[in-house]
């Protein structure tokens, strides 16, 4: 069973689309919280969003740029603005499909599982999910997310880029050099916000229990302990 995240303010509307998903044995999950969209997104976990345009406080763009800032999960806009700006829009800041009101039921399941099947189904890349793995800690890429022993917690895409590094080399040295040029390229960053992305790796691994797994080498780069497996 597939959660279906829908984001949409006409309350009739996102009640009809939730039984439509439900009669397809999937879970549509109704979100009425408009002002914590992306709060409620890291509680649910879905696996896809509808996402209207036009809602209170923040438009639909708004989320969906939040949201891929730390997901690559599918999104579907759902919006009377039938216009060829708004559905590039949507694309430009993220969307991997746009359905313009009014729609045909049939029409919106039809395009939520052809993105469940490219995503988690049978046209996924490779034969099941990336992960990398180190003593019982898993990374997620694809979902950006961080396991340990069945807890999970939510990166951003440079948290997931640094812890990725940073597991594949545990517990080898990793040098400032190289992290930078898998974060930022070419581009000029000064030592503050290095240790900002740091420090965030370090929180999120505090979220799952992990304290003093990550060492700093002064003058040199750093070092991902795996202590989570040492006995008590």
């Amino acid at each position: 069973m597939y959660k279906i995240m829908i984001v949409e303010d006409d309350p009739k509307l996102a009640g009809l689309l939730e039984s439509q998903i439900a009669r397809y044995g999937n879970e549509g999950i109704i979100i009425r919280e408009f002002d914590h969209v992306l709060e409620r997104f890291r509680e649910i976990k879905p696996h896809l969003v509808l996402l209207d345009v036009n809602l209170p406080s923040y438009d639909g763009y708004f989320w969906c740029r939040q949201i891929r800032s730390m997901s690559t999960c599918p999104i579907i806009f759902i919006s009377a603005r039938n216009g060829t700006p708004d559905q590039l829009r949507a694309l430009e800041n993220g969307a991997d499909d746009y359905i313009t009101k009014p729609f045909a039921y049939d029409i919106v399941i039809a395009k939520i599982h052809s993105q469940l099947r490219r995503v988690y189904g049978d046209y996924a890349p490779g034969s099941g999910e990336r992960t990398v793995e180190k003593e019982g800690l898993v990374l997620y890429p694809e979902r950006m997310e961080l396991q340990l022993n069945e807890q999970t917690t939510p990166l951003t895409k440079k948290e997931t880029i640094l812890l990725e590094t940073l597991l594949a080399r545990s517990p080898r040295l990793v040098t400032r050099e190289t992290i930078l040029e898998k974060l930022w390229d070419d581009t000029f960053v000064d030592d503050n916000t290095l240790s900002v992305n740091i420090n965030r790796v370090r929180k999120r691994l505090m979220e799952l229990g992990i304290e003093g797994a990550l060492e700093t080498v002064r003058g040199s780069g750093y070092r991902l302990h795996p202590v989570w497996q040492r006995p008590q």
